[in-house]
């Protein structure tokens, strides 16, 4: 096994504006790398191929649809409970979402800022309708389709709002 210098991590620590959980997030990446390497293997056993590229019907669908449900794990505040162990309530942001930070150390903080933060859950999310459109093509297209609807509806509900406080 390879002797690893740890002192540049623990400099790095040092030297970061707040505690960097680095341990926390190596662990998280390597759960996401093990479920990337699962995927794909049980892609090989099972025979399943990606597309050779993928339509521009696909893409606009899965960004939408990243977009919105990583929204709803991050923001939203009906899945704050699936939040709460590994965050803490900061205030409210309008329109059904919620100002959270991470509490913790370690692993426990690195999960918080990962279930706080739209865009690393979007990496997660799309990896996962991405690995949805190699298995399950079909109800992956059109669990995306639903979720891009509820956010051209957000869209449309906060445009709907800004129109009625400019009328009066």
């Amino acid at each position: 096994m390879a002797d690893i210098d740890a002192r540049p991590a623990s400099e790095y620590a040092r030297k970061a504006p707040d505690e960097r959980p680095l341990r926390g997030y190596a662990t998280v990446m390597a759960v996401f790398s093990t479920a990337a390497a699962a995927v794909a293997g049980v892609a090989k056993l099972t025979g399943k191929h990606l597309p050779e590229r993928p339509s521009a019907f696909d893409l606009a669908l899965l960004a939408v649809s990243t977009h919105k449900v990583s929204r709803l794990i991050t923001k939203d505040t009906i899945t704050s409970p699936l939040r709460a162990p590994v965050t803490q309530f900061e205030s409210a942001a309008g329109s059904a979402e919620l100002n959270e930070s991470p509490r913790g150390h370690g692993v426990q903080h690195a999960l918080g800022e990962l279930l706080t933060c739209p865009f690393c859950t979007a990496v997660w999310v799309a990896s996962g309708l991405g690995a949805g459109l190699v298995f399950a093509p079909r109800l992956t297209r059109f669990g995306m389709g639903v979720a891009s609807a509820i956010a051209g509806a957000d869209f449309l509900h906060l445009a709907y709002s800004a129109a009625k406080k400019a009328a009066g």
